[in-house]
Parts: C-alpha cells; sequence; structure tokens
C-alpha cells in the first residue's frame, strides 16, 4: 500500500469531520436559534428536525473521524447534506440578488454529498476502526494489490 492509499483517506475524514462537528456543536450552544430557522423554512417540527440535525452531524462526523461504521455514517451525513441543500440552499425560489450565494452553497452541499459516497463505496481506510483487526493486505474494493 502507498502512501497516498494509506494517508489520503485518513485527511479526507479530517477534513469532513472538521465540516461536520463544529456544525453539530453549535447546534446544541445555539438549539433554539436552529429550530427557529428551520421553523422558519416552513418545516414541520423544528425542534425535532433540529435534534435530528444535531445527532447526524455530530455523531455522524465523529464516526467518519474515528473511522467507525464509516459507511453507515457517510450515508447519513450524504443524505442529510443534499436534504440540507434543497430545504436551506433553493436558489431556484430566491430573487437573483439572493440565488447566487445560494447557488453556490447548495452546489458545495452537492459536491460534500460526491465526497461523502466514496466513503460509502470504499471504506474509511487503513488508520480507522473499521480497519482494526482487519488482514492489511486485503484491500478495498478496486484497490490495486
Amino acid at each position: 500500500m502507498d502512501a497516498l492509499e494509506k494517508y489520503a483517506p485518513l485527511i479526507g475524514r479530517l477534513g469532513l469531520a472538521w465540516l461536520f462537528v463544529p456544525a453539530g456543536l453549535g447546534k446544541i450552544a445555539g438549539f433554539s436559534g436552529t429550530a427557529g430557522y428551520i421553523a422558519s423554512k416552513g418545516l414541520p417540527m423544528p425542534t425535532v428536525l433540529a435534534a435530528i440535525a444535531l445527532l447526524v452531524e455530530l455523531l455522524g462526523g465523529l464516526a467518519i473521524l474515528v473511522g467507525f461504521k464509516t459507511r453507515w455514517a457517510a450515508a447519513a451525513l450524504a443524505l442529510f447534506t443534499v436534504a440540507a441543500a434543497v430545504f436551506f440552499h433553493n436558489y431556484w425560489a430566491l430573487p437573483a440578488d439572493q440565488a447566487m450565494m445560494q447557488q453556490i452553497n447548495f452546489n458545495k452541499n452537492i459536491g460534500i454529498a460526491g465526497g461523502l459516497l466514496f466513503l460509502v463505496a470504499w471504506g474509511a481506510g487503513a488508520f480507522s476502526l473499521d480497519q482494526r483487526g482487519v488482514d492489511p493486505t486485503r484491500r478495498a474494493p478496486g484497490m490495486s494489490a
């Protein structure tokens, strides 16, 4: 296994955790604001949705950070990120002066979801709890020998 195959998944997981863990922690500190923002978008049960968002971001981000049940965490975060893009960055429904920034955020979320789907497909990599106890000669699908 070359250094790129060994370390790139870890660096990628760190980058994704950098996004989701602080967002989840921020929802703890600003829970009522998060629920209010969700309510302002006309979504039902804003307190429940805020709690779900907090848990998905925090627990999913931590799972990706340490590489525990990574494929499941990445799948949940990918779905969450696409839903957030559709409901909170719906640039197509905004006036032109507000649309550009929301389109950038929408596209960013879709790109992040795409990266998360790589984790779903290929797993967490060498430095992860998922790989603890796995034969190091066993590679993820598609990895060269």
